[in-house]
């Protein structure tokens, strides 16, 4: 009696389905790499204290360059990532339930499409009000 492992039904996939998703992870790389190393060979060698100093628009700076920021920043940033990712994952969701709405025989499966869209807005915007409520948007 055997096990049928979901490692086992992958694994008997047509693999030239998958050869050009291997060649583009393979391209990606490539250029990441050949960027790494020819920085190192092209870009400057030498710093000193000159180079390190910010630039002002040819004036010596005045104070100290590393004031600290506002926490606020970094919260209204992180409540953007949420979002954007959130509209990351509904532009292929929506590309995806255009042929089912189309086609009656499949009608069923838009239907549960469209409620897990729902559930996942949802949480989004549950995630907005408690920002909201927490005072995250008030800039006094």
């Amino acid at each position: 009696m055997a096990i049928d492992l979901p490692l086992a039904q992958l694994a008997s996939l047509p693999r030239a389905g998958w050869a050009p998703v291997a060649l583009m992870i393979l391209i990606g790389l490539g250029f990441a790499a050949t960027t790494v190393i020819m920085s190192t060979f092209i870009g400057p060698g030498r710093t000193g204290p000159g180079k390190s100093t910010p630039y002002e628009s040819g004036m010596n700076p005045i104070g100290d360059t590393h004031r600290r920021f506002n926490v606020r920043f970094y919260i209204v940033a992180m409540i953007y990532l949420v979002f954007d990712v959130g509209i990351v994952f509904l532009f292929p969701w929506a590309s995806l339930l255009a042929p089912y709405s189309a086609d009656p025989a499949t009608h069923g499966n838009a239907g549960n499409l469209l409620l897990q869209m729902i559930v996942f807005v949802g949480i989004l915007m549950v995630a907005y009000g408690y920002a909201w409520r927490k005072g995250v948007f008030k800039w006094d």
